[in-house]
């Protein structure tokens, strides 16, 4: 497998759908799994992922984790060649995973990638 999505969700589903619904579109072509970590959500997280997105590996915890052990806990789980942790509220675009993926694959020495999104600048109409 070329990649396992690793997203940590805590009490935000429709963000986390969101997130997924981006996610699914941009691992169309790529060898992927996806991993999300619930931490003992209340909103109704899991049965609501569950039945929205059968194609996602839930793991259901017992009780709040903490987000780094979260991770390392679906890193355990993986079995892919990379990893990218994803948080819930991220809306990520169609072609960023195989732009990632392909410069990670053409640049041996790299041992890790962020990804930055552009930043808009609003000028003020504001006058002083």
């Amino acid at each position: 497998m070329k990649l396992s999505v690793i997203i940590v969700n805590y009490n935000v589903k429709y963000y986390l759908e969101q997130c997924l619904l981006s996610v699914e579109r941009a691992i169309e072509d790529v060898d992927a799994e996806v991993i999300v970590v619930d931490n003992h959500s209340k909103d109704g997280s899991v049965e609501y992922i569950e039945q929205r997105f059968p194609w996602v590996t839930c793991i259901s915890s017992l009780h709040n984790l903490g987000f780094a052990r979260a991770n390392n806990l679906a890193i355990k789980q993986s079995n892919s060649e990379y990893v990218l942790l994803l948080n819930p509220d991220t809306f990520i675009s169609e072609n960023i995973i195989a732009d990632a993926l392909n410069f990670m694959d053409n640049h041996k020495n790299v041992g890790g990638l962020g990804v930055d999104c552009p930043v808009h600048s609003f000028k003020s109409d504001k006058r002083n």
